[in-house]
């Protein structure tokens, strides 16, 4: 009978730590995705200053509109650094998610302006910087992408049975997903045939 209990002990004992050790791949897994994240929105923070010094010279009665996307950039830059200390962070996730949506309306709000301005758009720095942002957005989103499945796996992980017992004694917090959207893509489009 000693050796019955002894043998449920130890497979409880080890289904739990194959549990933890699940949960753990399942958490790094986050944190790996939130890196890629990081990285592409590094090379998008280390764009806007170039690409609005290059519209300064162009836009001179535009300073409202340059200095909004700065400010941006600068909340952006900040809710980055605190979502780099803690990606498992809630709070500091929402920051960034609003931080980075601010800097994607006034950055919209740049370039709907640079319409206005053909010599601006016909610069070759302007054309250049832009197909890098551009670019780099794409980069964004499929990071992104990768992250919030990374974290819908992560939680569905610590949400089930068994799992959410070891989840809860070892302390795995929930993850949340990094939501930027773009209001633009929310609006309908308008169709006109005059």
């Amino acid at each position: 009978m000693e050796w019955i209990v002894l043998l449920v002990i130890a497979v409880l004992l080890a289904g739990g730590v194959v549990i933890y050790n699940r949960l753990v791949t399942h958490r790094n897994r986050v944190e790996n995705g939130f890196a890629q994240i990081d990285v592409q929105l590094h090379r998008r923070h280390d764009l806007i200053p170039n690409l609005v010094e290059t519209a300064k010279g162009y836009m001179q009665h535009e300073r409202e509109t340059l200095t909004a996307v700065i400010e941006a950039r600068n909340q952006a830059v900040n809710g980055l650094k605190k979502a780099e200390q803690d990606p498992m962070d809630p709070d500091s996730m929402q920051a960034l998610s609003q931080a980075e949506q601010g800097l994607s309306g006034a950055l919209g709000r740049l370039f709907a302006l640079s319409e206005s301005y053909p010599d601006l758009k016909a610069n070759e720095n302007m054309m250049q910087l832009s197909e890098e942002l551009t670019s780099t957005e794409n980069r964004v989103a499929f990071a992104r992408q990768g992250y919030n499945d990374a974290v819908m796996n992560y939680n569905t992980a610590r949400e089930v049975f068994p799992n959410n017992l070891i989840a809860s004694v070892f302390n795995f917090r929930r993850a949340t997903p990094l939501e930027i959207d773009d209001p633009a893509k929310r609006e309908a489009p308008t169709v006109s045939f005059t």
